[in-house]
């Protein structure tokens, strides 16, 4: 993606934002902050548990 093309696309992606009412924003914060699994939290650090495991082995 060309640079000119980020710039309008991030312009267009603030005005959207700025346009929605302050409630629909709020709801959209709420709805952002919902808990994550903690599966879902940790599947990253599983592969580098494993790498290194198997590191150690070596």
């Amino acid at each position: 993606m060309k640079s000119n093309e980020y710039v309008k696309f991030m312009t267009q992606q603030i005005v959207s934002y700025m346009e929605l009412p302050a409630e629909e924003r709020k709801k959209r914060k709420l709805e952002h902050k919902q808990p994550t699994l903690y599966a879902n939290r940790w599947f990253g650090v599983l592969p580098f548990a494993l790498k290194v495991i198997r590191k150690k082995a070596e």
